[in-house]
């Protein structure tokens, strides 16, 4: 029996909860930003009574695309890592395949502790043992392990072809805000020193700014 790593299940993510137009969060939740055309036209809005308060909100958007970036940067970190990981303990059970009929040894090394690995030498064998995950370990045939293997890289790879699509929406929804917030800069008058500062710090408008024209 040999123990390998890399049957962790990998699962996509389900809808985040949100506001809005069911159909306009099909991207993991993430609402769609508004395209403000009309500028006088979206200020008679409901809820639209300043333009400083519609910066406040423009501004609460942008931070939570922040946030949903960040969660999805680090997801797609944790797949990019997995999936080498799930290849290589597939290769390893390919290599077990052939072996299993053999009565010769097979050398090979583990992890004894950080950066210290131990030779070893396997006999013949048809189990395998999965961790998978919560210091959870499984036995399994090597025909199942390989066919848990194989379902799990395909899900993680799916995962994050998924994951590179809703980054790409998400940098729309971060152009769309953006240049919302520079629309309702410009009606409060503030001059181009401003409008830079406000770009720089990420669009964190507020009363305080004392440069106005």
């Amino acid at each position: 029996m040999a123990a390998a790593t890399g049957g962790e299940a990998v699962c996509g993510d389900g809808p985040a909860s949100g506001t809005g137009d069911v159909g306009k969060r099909g991207h993991l939740g993430i609402p769609e930003a508004v395209f403000v055309e009309d500028v006088d036209s979206f200020m008679k809005q409901p809820g639209n009574e300043t333009a400083d308060v519609v910066l406040k909100k423009l501004d609460e958007q942008y931070q939570k695309y922040k946030f949903m970036e960040l969660n999805l940067a680090q997801k797609k970190r944790r797949l990019k890592s997995q999936i080498p990981e799930i290849k290589q303990t597939l290769e390893i059970l390919k290599h077990m395949q052939k072996k299993k009929e053999s009565t010769d040894l097979m050398e090979t090394r583990f992890l004894l502790a950080d950066n210290v690995y131990c030779k070893a030498s396997v006999p013949p064998t048809d189990k395998v043992c999965l961790w998978l995950g919560a210091n959870v370990m499984l036995e399994y045939d090597i025909d199942e392990a390989q066919a848990l293997l194989e379902k799990n890289l395909s899900t993680a790879t799916k995962n994050l072809e998924s994951l590179e699509e809703d980054l790409d929406f998400l940098r729309d929804q971060f152009t769309t805000t953006e240049v919302s917030i520079l629309f309702e800069v410009q009606m409060l008058g503030w001059n181009g020193l401003v409008l830079l500062h406000c770009i720089c710090t990420q669009y964190q408008v507020s009363r305080n700014c004392s440069s106005k024209t």
